[in-house]
């Protein structure tokens, strides 16, 4: 009996696994059926819907600087392009002709706010100028940061400017090590000239701050002349042949820039004077090669690629509602023979 059952019972363990698969197979085809009548009526993807939704527009920086005559700003420029390729930001640079052409970089910022940038990232050829149309700017929804030379911050308050974060070196600092190593190149001491940048830009303010201490703390020197190179190397010439066809004496030469610093060079050159010592700031890479010749004694790295690449990052920063820094002081270092390895 129990063999009996067993075959019996297997012949409906069979009949009930047959049904079962034919209604499983039954309801896969119904389920086919209804897919298919369902794509027939549904309406048809029209061209590129596969593509999916757009992306959102990038958002855009521009930056503003002085000019691309002289190098330090292409170097600002490279640092700050390498920051918008890594945060995935359009980087709009814009330079006037010169460093003394502030109406147009008033201009260009009036530009970039009516192009619709979302940030300006900018290095002001004056620190008084430009605020009014960076007041525009701001009062429009667009970030501003500053970078290099800092705007005047008593006077921006009372243009109602928030506070803007500024991002530079200690200028003052910079210029007593570089004042300090033409001290050292010429212990005797003697006379000095001063070549300053534009008058009334904080950056140059602090660079003939910084070179009038280095020289009141050496004790043997005396500044006999200080007058303005405009940044330029030609005005750094002529301020050069002015002073020293008025006090041939001169034998200690603190440009508050390379450019500057390099056309005093061509005039000593020029003059055959192989008594006089001078020091840069900037880190040119022509001033690096004139250290080296021992044309200059010394000049100030400000890291520009690095000012451009915070400038940037800060910016798109604040874009996205994050916290900034007011003031960020990068390093200054003294460049001379020795840490040229030479």
């Amino acid at each position: 009996m129990p063999a009996a059952r067993q075959g019996g019972g297997g012949g409906e363990v069979g009949e009930v696994a047959l049904r079962l698969a034919r209604r499983r197979v039954s309801h896969l085809l119904v389920a086919v059926l209804l897919a298919v009548a369902a794509c027939d009526e549904a309406p048809q993807p029209s061209a590129g819907a596969d593509r999916g939704p757009p992306e959102p527009a990038r958002p855009e920086v521009g930056l503003v600087m002085k000019t691309l005559t002289n190098p330090f700003f292409a170097e600002m420029e490279r640092g700050a392009r390498r920051a918008a390729a890594a945060l995935g930001v359009d980087l709009v640079a814009r330079n006037a002709a010169q460093e003394t052409s502030i109406e147009q970089q008033i201009a260009i910022v009036d530009g970039l706010v009516a192009a619709g940038v979302d940030a300006i990232v900018i290095a002001p050829s004056d620190s008084s100028r430009l605020i009014p149309v960076l007041k525009k700017a701001a009062d429009r929804g667009v970030v501003v940061i500053n970078v290099d030379n800092a705007l005047d911050p008593a006077l921006a308050r009372s243009f109602g400017l928030a506070e803007i974060p500024f991002v530079s070196v200690d200028n003052e600092a910079g210029a007593f090590k570089s004042a300090g190593a033409l001290v050292a190149a010429r212990p005797e001491g003697g006379d000095a000239l001063i070549i300053e940048g534009i008058r009334g830009a904080e950056n140059a303010e602090a660079r003939r701050r910084g070179a009038l201490r280095a020289f009141d703390a050496a004790g043997n020197v005396t500044v006999v002349a200080s007058e303005t190179g405009n940044w330029k190397i030609d005005e750094g010439y002529a301020v050069a042949k002015q002073a020293f066809t008025a006090r041939p004496a001169i034998k200690l030469v603190f440009a508050a820039n390379d450019m500057m610093a390099l056309g005093a060079v061509r005039y000593l050159d020029e003059a055959g004077r192989d008594d006089v010592v001078v020091a840069g700031y900037d880190a040119l890479a022509e001033a690096e090669r004139a250290i080296i010749r021992g044309d200059l004694v010394a000049t100030i790295d400000q890291q520009a690629a690095e000012q451009g690449y915070r400038g940037v990052e800060y910016a798109v920063r604040a874009l996205n509602g994050g916290a900034v820094p007011a003031v960020t002081l990068l390093d200054t270092l003294l460049i001379t023979r020795a840490s040229l390895g030479q």
